[in-house]
């Protein structure tokens, strides 16, 4: 155990009383995204089965069922603790995922359930999440969040390696809907962790009186806060902007993806097969990023930069897709933006609420990664619609890309100075006698 502790801490700097919360969080993450990526080659499949030419309808139907989710989750981080909501909503996701199991063990399953199975799976993926993150910036300090957020992340790209391959390996002898009980079970285990990091919390700062009251209590306010806080703060804003920018981008990918897969492949399980395998690809490198490379970007370039470097990454690529809009070309782009995502911008990102107070970190937060991204979803999808039926191909969409790329490393950049400059205050203010 000794020499366990002591290569972590050569590896994260991580102190000793840090070190079991950042184990149980980087459990927790591993449980959860593994949960989410043994269904998501699932979904990416029920939505080439519901016809690519109908994404954008999928992609509308997912941003209307997150605005039904906003007053829900404000209602209850409005009316319980932490302790309390976290695992109330791990737990209505279970019960979801039984109910399409027994859907799609019947006789009820056809086309539209699985368009509300892919919508279910695409709300479920950037709930929980958000959930997560904004846990993790409650119960981590700006000083903790730089050092750990790497590491923890690496925990969830685990688990997102773990779940395509059992899905790639299983879903044909065992068949997708058996799958289902398996990420629920998955997610019994998100709760556990819930659990020991709030006890670890607590435990680790027992001298401060604010820590049993912040745990212990709802945190009041209005069931739609979060779109309140997020219009009164220009810094909310910038990252709202931030995430319609990201999703923006991904968006595009995501369609020229589709269309490729769906040309390329005739049978289900092979397109199945394919996108758990590029799943298991981009996950691998993430992997290797965040246990080496993230934590020590911060460090090394600041936070501004290391916000700016993925976008700046994304607009080079446009450009080699602009010049070559071929399968492989596309391949690589997009493996370079989700593993820049998921390894760099990602934990990077969350560390821009941990400067802010817990109605921003659950409600403004929530709001913004599952209403404004999935709007973002929606509203590009059209776009790609509308540039399609203009006759733009890859080349023509992928140049518009470019510009819009190059925005989003200007803002990230902006918003890591920020960031740093409130961190700073924060720690004078806290000096101050």
């Amino acid at each position: 155990m000794n020499w366990i502790n002591l290569q972590l801490q050569r590896l994260v700097d991580v102190e000793s009383g840090e070190q079991k919360a950042m184990l149980w969080a980087f459990c927790y993450f591993f449980v959860l995204l593994c949960s989410y990526y043994i269904l998501r080659p699932m979904r990416d499949e029920m939505g080439v089965a519901g016809g690519v030419e109908n994404l954008q309808w999928l992609f509308t139907g997912t941003f209307i069922a997150m605005l039904a989710m906003v007053p829900l989750f404000g209602w209850l981080t409005s009316r319980y603790p932490r302790a309390t909501f976290l695992p109330m909503v791990y737990g209505f996701f279970i019960i979801n995922l039984l109910m399409f199991y027994l859907l799609f063990s019947s006789d009820f399953a056809d086309v539209w359930v699985a368009r509300c199975f892919f919508i279910w799976v695409s709300v479920f993926n950037l709930f929980v999440v958000s959930v997560f993150w904004s846990f993790m910036t409650d119960i981590f300090s700006n000083r903790q969040a730089r050092k750990l957020f790497g590491f923890i992340a690496a925990g969830g790209t685990a688990g997102a390696l773990v779940g395509p391959a059992l899905t790639a390996t299983l879903v044909k002898p065992l068949g997708p809907e058996n799958l289902m009980l398996a990420s629920a079970v998955l997610l019994g285990c998100a709760m556990f962790c819930i659990r020991q990091l709030i006890r670890w919390r607590i435990a680790y700062d027992d001298t401060d009186a604010t820590i049993s009251t912040s745990t212990g209590n709802p945190l009041g306010g209005s069931v739609l806060a979060g779109i309140r806080l997020v219009f009164q703060s220009p810094y909310l804003l910038g990252i709202a902007l931030l995430m319609l920018l990201f999703t923006t981008l991904a968006t595009f990918l995501y369609f020229q993806q589709a269309q490729i897969i769906r040309d390329t492949f005739s049978d289900p399980s092979e397109r199945t097969a394919v996108f758990a395998s590029i799943d298991l690809a981009v996950n691998l490198l993430t992997l290797l990023i965040q246990l080496f490379f993230t934590g020590r970007l911060v460090r090394w370039l600041g936070l501004p930069w290391t916000l700016a470097l993925v976008p700046l990454l994304l607009a080079l690529g446009f450009m080699a897709l602009a010049v070559a809009p071929v399968l492989a070309v596309l391949a690589v782009v997009q493996i370079i933006r989700r593993a820049g995502n998921y390894a760099i911008m990602r934990p990077s990102r969350e560390m821009l609420y941990v400067v802010l107070g817990q109605e921003e970190k659950y409600k403004a937060k929530n709001f913004i990664d599952t209403t404004v991204y999935r709007g973002g979803d929606a509203i590009s999808a059209w776009i790609y619609t509308g540039l399609r039926s203009l006759g733009l191909g890859l080349s023509g969409i992928a140049w518009i890309a470019v510009p819009l790329a190059g925005l989003w490393a200007l803002l990230a950049y902006r918003l890591g100075r920020e960031q740093t400059r409130k961190a700073q205050r924060q720690s004078l203010n806290k000096s101050q006698p």
